[in-house]
């Protein structure tokens, strides 16, 4: 049966006018956590149109969480320049923090717009509402989340400081190289930090009302950044560990603490009104890992443990593009490059997008029916992430997928360009011939 007919029929145009998520935005209605992915770490539209909904979640809808797939720290200085809790000058400032390999994850050009639109927005949110705040849940920080903890320390108990200190010493014999303590832990060359990295985090909890005791709602926000960071180096000294047990065991570690993350957030802000957060991540995270090849390997994901925790209050939405154009390495740490993205395979749900016609669209793969039907055998799905390498399109960027099972919606952008990174190199400027050079066919 072609499918695309039926598909056409089910897909709601974009059209770049305001209320282009009007029938979107009902759809979410009262659910509480809404999960906003991307097809790659590097294409505009993903970024803008991810944005484009995040304000209308916020302003409309009262959501106050924004979590993004970075880490804490970095993040947590363009919270606080948000809300108009620092010396930084402008956005571009406060993101200066995103420095570690791929930097344009976060600092690109529409990141910067949003950042500065959040902050507006907080300064004229009145006394009744609670202001958004911008977090990160990754967990790859280990050793800047150790200075948080001990400059926090520092400040309200430079005893408990110098324990800490004390047990993160042993972390000391590897510079700032996680991985390389990770391999010696695991290969029993070394004593694991486990331990310590427990012992701290249950101390600074121990010590939670003597903290919070001192100055009111600046002492328990501080204190709540503080036992983010201690958890996060709890999780991170597992996590590098396990790099080397096997693929399936970093990832779902990483996953959990991402999951634990978004959690410790709601707890942490829930007063009379239940807070709503959004999450931004690649698909591979926010999708169910459950209907994709993920689940035959042993992986979790976001997306599954945030449906089994919050139920149908929870929306998942993800994207896709068929061509154009993105922001891409060739290497992990290697530069930012401006990459042609091939047309799609063909089998893929991508590919199958672009026949429908339509150059941007979304689907609500909650219905029922028989054109929903249409999209539930399992079909190839491209994923980007901070490295493309289209000499092996197949086998390094797709995977098998029920789409309609992975998402409640899907946004079809058929073309799309790279993110704009703040720091534009020749290479990034001069972006890839087409294939076709110096030819027109």
């Amino acid at each position: 049966m072609n499918a695309t007919k039926p598909v056409r029929e089910i897909a709601k145009a974009l059209t770049g006018s305001a209320n282009d998520y009007d029938a979107l935005l009902k759809l979410i209605g009262d659910a509480r956590i809404i999960l906003l992915g991307e097809a790659s770490h590097g294409t505009h539209e993903f970024y803008f149109e991810r944005a484009a909904i995040t304000k209308r979640l916020i302003a409309e809808k009262s959501f106050t969480v924004i979590a993004i797939e970075a880490d804490w720290p970095d993040a947590s200085r363009v919270h606080r320049y948000a809300r108009g809790a620092s010396d930084d000058v402008d956005a571009n400032e406060a993101l200066s923090g995103f420095r570690r390999f791929p930097t344009w994850m976060w600092r690109n050009t529409v990141v910067v717009e949003f950042v500065e639109w959040l902050r507006e927005f907080n300064q004229r949110v009145g006394p009744k509402r609670a202001p958004a705040g911008f977090y990160g849940m990754d967990l790859y920080s280990l050793h800047t989340s150790i200075d948080a903890v001990l400059g926090y320390l520092e400040k309200v108990d430079p005893d408990a400081a110098k324990r800490a200190r004390s047990r993160y010493s042993c972390f000391d014999h590897f510079g700032r190289e996680p991985q390389e303590y990770g391999y010696a832990a695991t290969m029993g060359a070394i004593e694991s930090c486990e331990d310590e990295v427990v012992e701290q985090l249950i101390e600074l909890r121990n010590k939670a009302a003597e903290f919070l005791s001192r100055d009111g709602e600046i002492a328990a926000e501080e204190l709540f950044f503080a036992e983010q960071n201690a958890r996060l180096v709890k999780n991170a000294e597992r996590y590098y560990r396990s790099m080397f047990r096997g693929r399936a065991s970093s990832w779902n570690l990483r996953d959990q603490h991402m999951v634990e993350t978004i959690e410790a957030l709601v707890a942490h802000l829930d007063g009379s009104r239940q807070p709503k957060a959004i999450a931004w991540a690649h698909n591979s995270h926010l999708g169910d890992a459950r209907a994709t090849e993920m689940s035959q390997h042993g992986e979790l994901n976001v997306g599954q443990l945030i449906r089994e925790h919050f139920g149908r209050e929870t929306v998942l939405i993800g994207f896709s593009t068929y061509s154009g154009s993105v922001t891409a390495a060739s290497d992990w740490g290697a530069r930012a490059e401006r990459k042609n993205v091939r047309p799609a395979l063909p089998g893929s749900y991508e590919e199958l997008f672009h026949e429908i016609g339509l150059p941007r669209f979304w689907i609500n793969l909650r219905e029922r029916g028989d054109k929903i039907d249409t999209l539930r055998a399992p079909r190839l799905e491209r994923a980007i992430g901070v490295i493309y390498r289209p000499e092996t399109e197949r086998s390094s960027h797709y995977f098998h997928a029920r789409l309609p099972e992975q998402f409640d919606v899907l946004i079809h952008i058929d073309e799309t360009r790279a993110v704009e990174p703040l720091e534009r190199t020749s290479i990034w400027d001069k972006g890839e011939l087409p294939e076709t050079y110096p030819f027109t066919v």
